[in-house]
């Protein structure tokens, strides 16, 4: 019980980031937004009695009886209860404050910032906000090795241009595009970027004592026998794999041991094993 409170507080704060976000950035200088909001935007335009909270919860009823049967009931409960916090907090913000408006630009790349990061709280705990997110959902079951951020852009592309003809100005896309873009980068660091690892590839004649000063730095490192292609010799390749925090101190012990090794350094995702991550299913 514990943990199910914990999860849908942290939903809770997601849910009203996402709905801050709109609110300051989007509504207040009609910069055009993805997903189900998008649309509700656009029915909001169209029938002004019809706020966007409200609109958004009668868009994503028949999209999450389609869900239910693929998702599960804990994701359809959470999604609801994000769907519903998000919202109400849009319409509770609106009708509290009225934000200034401000330049495009910079308004789309702040919303999609902080649209991303409350999206990327909310799907940390296996939920959704609803609308496209759903979509996405359905499709990383078929797709399991794309990031959300991506598969988002997907729907939400569509919605855009729906947004354009709408308010009848190419640059709300245009500015929602740039906010979408950003939206998912944000979410992407978020639900993965916190567990950025690297991977170091070493040539050198000194291997050995490379290796023993990684070793004796309490990491891991595997040999690869490997040939020059130019001298045909037989080689030593030392395979490492740490945390973003310890790039300088494996640099370091690398040039301390020989100063002429070769030293290439990868970004890694999702290193799994001792000293790292575990696996989990995706959600």
């Amino acid at each position: 019980m514990k943990k199910q409170l914990r999860s849908y507080g942290i939903i809770t704060v997601g849910s009203v980031i996402f709905a801050l976000s709109f609110d300051w950035f989007f509504a207040a200088n009609a910069v055009g937004m993805g997903g189900i909001t998008g649309l509700a935007q656009v029915l909001n335009v169209l029938f002004p009695a019809l706020s966007v909270g409200i609109g958004t919860i009668l868009l994503n009823v028949p999209l999450f009886l389609a869900g239910w049967k693929f998702i599960g009931f804990h994701l359809l409960a959470s999604s609801l209860f994000s769907m519903t916090v998000s919202s109400l907090a849009m319409d509770g913000i609106a009708l509290l404050y009225t934000f200034s408006p401000m330049d495009p630009m910079l308004a789309s790349i702040c919303g999609g910032a902080m649209m991303g990061a409350g999206l990327g709280i909310v799907f940390s705990q296996g939920a959704t906000t609803g609308g496209t997110d759903i979509v996405a959902r359905l499709l990383k079951l078929k797709f399991p090795w794309l990031p959300m951020g991506k598969l988002i852009l997907i729907p939400d592309g569509v919605v855009l241009a729906l947004t354009a003809i709408a308010f009848q100005r190419l640059e709300t896309a245009l500015y929602g595009a740039v906010a979408l873009y950003v939206s998912s980068k944000v979410m992407d660091t978020v639900l993965y970027g916190l567990n950025a690892s690297k991977v170091a590839y070493i040539i050198s004649n000194h291997w050995q004592k490379i290796s023993d000063a990684i070793l004796a730095y309490d990491r891991g490192v595997t040999i690869l026998n490997a040939t020059g292609a130019y001298s045909g010799s037989e080689k030593h390749v030392l395979m490492v794999a740490f945390r973003q925090r310890e790039i300088v101190e494996i640099k370091e012990i690398v040039h301390q041991a020989d100063p002429a090794a070769f030293l290439i350094v990868c970004d890694a995702h999702d290193v799994l094993g001792e000293g790292f991550g575990e696996y989990q299913k995706e959600l």
